[in-house]
C-alpha cells in the first residue's frame, strides 16, 4: 500500500501507510520558510521528539492515545497507530441530545485527566478526538502540546476548546460544554474546576477587549 495523503496541516502532512504489516499513519513535519533555517530544524526537532512523550504521559494518566511504532527524528517523522472510527466532529451534530451530553461529558473527564497530570493538549477540537469502534475516545495531534501545570495553560486549552465548539457545533455549543465542565469538576474537583472555568472567562474578555481596540483603531 503506497502512502496517501490523508491530510495537509499548517504543521504536518499525515500520510495512511502499511508498515510491516500494520495500518499506520505517518506524521511528517514540514518546513517553515519564514523562519530562520536553524531554529526551523530546533523547534521541528523539539516537537517530533516531544509529541510522543506525552501522547506516552496521556497514556499513563487513561486518555487513550495512537500507539507510537517509530520517531525519526533526523526527518522529523512520526509512525502511530491508525486509529479505526469517526472524528467527533462527524459524530456530535448527528446523536441524540441526551448521547451528545454523555460524549462531552466523557470528553470533559479525559481533559481532567490530562490536566491533571499537567499536560496541555494544545488543540482541543472535535477534529482532534475519535470515537472508535469501541465506544472509546482517542485523542489524537498533540503536536501543539506542552507539559505544564499553570493555570493560564489550562484556561486556554479549555478556551480553544469552547470556541472550537462554537465554531464546529454552533447550535449545540453550550450545551456540550457544560457538559464538558461537567466532567471535567468530576474528575480535577470543583474547588479546581471553578479557578479554571473563571480563567477561561478572563481570557475570553481579553479576546474581546483586543477586538474592540482594533475594530477602534480601523485594524
Amino acid at each position: 500500500m503506497m502512502p496517501q495523503l490523508v491530510k495537509k496541516g499548517a504543521e504536518a502532512s499525515l500520510f495512511l501507510a502499511d508498515w510491516h504489516g500494520r495500518k499506520v499513519i505517518i506524521k511528517k513535519r514540514l518546513p517553515k520558510k519564514y523562519r530562520h533555517a536553524r531554529l526551523d530544524e530546533q523547534i521541528k526537532t523539539y516537537r517530533t521528539v516531544h509529541e510522543p512523550q506525552l501522547m506516552h504521559m496521556a497514556k499513563k494518566a487513561g486518555v487513550p492515545t495512537p500507539t507510537i511504532f517509530f520517531v525519526d527524528v533526523k526527518n522529523s517523522i512520526i509512525v502511530m497507530e491508525f486509529i479505526e472510527g469517526k472524528q467527533l466532529k462527524q459524530v456530535l451534530n448527528n446523536v441524540s441530545s441526551l448521547e451528545r451530553q454523555r460524549l462531552c461529558k466523557r470528553i470533559g473527564e479525559l481533559v481532567g485527566r490530562l490536566h491533571k497530570q499537567g499536560i496541555i493538549h494544545g488543540d482541543l477540537t472535535t477534529s482532534n478526538m475519535i470515537l472508535d469502534p469501541r465506544g472509546s475516545i482517542v485523542f489524537v495531534d498533540f503536536g501543539l502540546g506542552e507539559a505544564s501545570k499553570e493555570l493560564e495553560a489550562k484556561g486556554v486549552d479549555l478556551h480553544l476548546m469552547r470556541r472550537a465548539l462554537q465554531s464546529t457545533h454552533f447550535a449545540f455549543a453550550e450545551e456540550c460544554f457544560n457538559s464538558i465542565a461537567k466532567g471535567y469538576a468530576s474528575v480535577v474537583g470543583e474547588d479546581a474546576a471553578k479557578d479554571v472555568l473563571d480563567k477561561i472567562g478572563d481570557i475570553g474578555k481579553r479576546g474581546r477587549y483586543v477586538t474592540r481596540r482594533e475594530e477602534d483603531n480601523g485594524d
